[in-house]
């Protein structure tokens, strides 16, 4: 055998597209100069499965099994994402939220192979060069975050790849968004945690954070080089600051194709959630009053999209505006306080301060409370008890993750509602039997969201995405819950059938596009079919060309 025949053997196996371990056929073995290089045995895909699972049933710790993970991803795309989708219940809480909160802080310390792209503000003029260096020339979606409010951990600085790099595969394990096509960015512009900043195996760069009309002329280059390398490509900033992460949206949502998770696919999932909820109570959104715990902007982003949902039912602007309230560290967001920000401002009511957040239940009667404070335990036993005396079915929302972060636990708010309470929370809790019922919480997760919408947006190539188009989408989510489920208190679809789920939103997503104008693609006949036609299947392919330049 050849060097240069050596060389490419090493390339097919050390290449996670092309490589197929134990799977490659005698023939592949001969041909691309495999033979030695692996155990004589050939094993299907199957099988291979059945192994990762075995290894994965051997740990009995959550962040070792995400590690496995992570190198199996390294080497092996399709049997990554093979073996996540066979099992998507199981696997989801390893690859992405809870357990990626514990690998983003200590992403320093378990750091193995680099999985997307690091752009310094060092850089700041060369972004479009650093870009350059991806080998895709295609890109579709990128996921960006800057690390600076990372779930409700904070700070984690360069550590927060984990998030995009966790997004972006479940983009293709819940809706079948080709991988290839998927960009982790970490935009590192220093860090103010101090720990981090001490630590001498930190990877970013040792500095505070940069601010102002430096982080704003980076963030504007990143998005021009975007852009002009890769067109048809969208945009999901993740984990920003409250202050970042508003502005950026407001900036660029009417400029390109782009959209913020934290902000509208909480607001989605949430909003999904209700509706779910609805189908048990028989009301209607527009009836509904809620009171959000946390007023940052995955608070303001629920709320403002439930105010869009509650005008298509007919209500004005103003009147779903004082059918929803706000309650921060500081009180009841009310239009005397002068610490609020431009983006609190709508939702501040015409309404004497209230500083415990119980007394601003009994003040204004919630049909439903959100939490998104990440503070955990806040949803106590006199909060839950105030809700279940005023409501006969409780709306009973903490949406805070990771699960250490949550405003209460499943069982807590059944226990405390007499198992009244329609549950939903942002990280996943067992099952919870009380007076001999058993009742299945309902993870809010935005898996049910993103990587719908992202699907849709590839397969019509769109060119803006639009609150409406998440509207559109939580409608779909909660179509899905069937009646056995309902009865059962679960209010969003199974996470086992998390893709035929998915690939149904995708379809009404992608004809929303199509009916408002925003596709590139042309329309096509069965809209349905055209989504499973463009869904990635992980599965080894016939014989290919694995030539060095393939």
């Amino acid at each position: 055998m050849s060097t240069s025949n050596a060389l490419t053997a090493r390339q097919i196996l050390q290449d996670p597209r092309r490589n197929r371990g134990t799977s490659f056929s005698q023939e592949e073995r001969r041909r691309y100069g495999l033979e030695g290089l692996l155990p004589p045995a050939v094993l299907p895909l199957d099988r291979q499965i059945a192994r990762v699972k075995a290894e994965v049933a051997a740990l009995d710790n959550d962040l070792q099994k995400y590690l496995l993970l992570s190198d199996l991803q390294a080497r092996n795309d399709t049997l990554f994402y093979a073996t996540v989708m066979s099992d998507p219940a199981q696997f989801m809480p390893i690859v992405y939220t809870p357990t990626v909160g514990e690998a983003c802080q200590k992403f320093d310390h378990i750091f193995r192979a680099t999985r997307g792209v690091y752009l310094p503000i060092t850089a700041r003029g060369r972004v479009d060069e650093l870009l350059a260096n991806w080998p895709v020339e295609d890109v579709r979606f990128i996921v960006v975050t800057d690390g600076e409010r990372i779930l409700g951990l904070g700070d984690l600085g360069v550590g927060g790849m984990g998030i995009p790099i966790g997004k972006l595969a479940l983009y293709t394990a819940c809706a079948g968004v080709p991988p290839e096509v998927c960009l982790p960015v970490m935009l590192d512009v220093g860090t103010n945690n101090q720990a981090l900043l001490d630590d001498p195996l930190y990877l970013g760069l040792r500095r505070r954070r940069v601010r102002g009309e430096q982080y704003d002329a980076f963030l504007a280059e990143f998005v021009e080089a975007v852009q002009a390398r890769f067109p048809k490509c969208c945009i999901q900033w993740e984990d920003f600051a409250n202050f970042n992460a508003v502005s950026l949206l407001a900036r660029y949502r009417d400029r390109i194709c782009t959209y913020n998770d934290d902000i509208q696919g909480t607001a989605a999932i949430a909003l999904a959630g209700i509706y779910g909820g609805l189908r048990i109570t028989g009301q209607k959104l527009s009836e509904q009053r809620f009171l959000f715990l946390g007023a940052g902007a995955a608070a303001t982003g629920i709320a403002g999209l439930i105010t869009q949902a509650m005008m298509q039912e007919g209500l004005s602007r103003e009147q779903a505006l004082q059918r929803t309230a706000l309650f921060d560290v500081n009180g009841l967001l009310v239009s005397s306080r002068d610490d609020l920000a431009d983006f609190q401002r709508p939702f501040a009511l015409d309404h004497a301060p209230v500083d415990r957040f119980v007394d601003a239940i009994q003040a204004l009667r919630p049909t439903g409370i959100i939490g998104v404070s990440t503070v955990p335990h806040l949803f106590d036993k006199d909060v839950i008890e105030a809700m279940s005396a005023l409501n006969e079915r409780p709306i009973i929302f903490p949406y805070s993750n990771p699960t250490s972060r949550s405003e209460c636990t499943a069982e807590e708010a059944y226990r405390w509602s007499d198992g009244r309470a329609i549950f939903a929370s942002g990280s996943p809790f067992a099952p919870v039997t009380f007076n001999g019922r058993t009742f299945v919480p309902g993870q809010g997760n935005n898996v049910y969201i993103f990587p719908a919408l992202g699907m849709a947006i590839y397969a019509t190539e769109a060119t803006r995405v639009t609150d409406e188009m998440f509207i559109v989408a939580a409608q779909a989510v909660a179509e899905q819950v069937s009646a056995a489920d309902l009865e059962k208190g679960l209010i969003y679809p199974p996470q086992q059938s998390i893709l035929e789920a998915s690939l149904r939103v995708a379809t009404r997503v992608a004809n929303f596009i199509h009916d408002r104008g925003f596709a590139r693609a042309s329309r096509p006949a069965d809209m349905a079919a055209h989504i499973r036609a463009c869904a990635y299947r992980p599965d080894y392919p016939g014989i290919v060309d694995f030539s060095v330049a393939a």
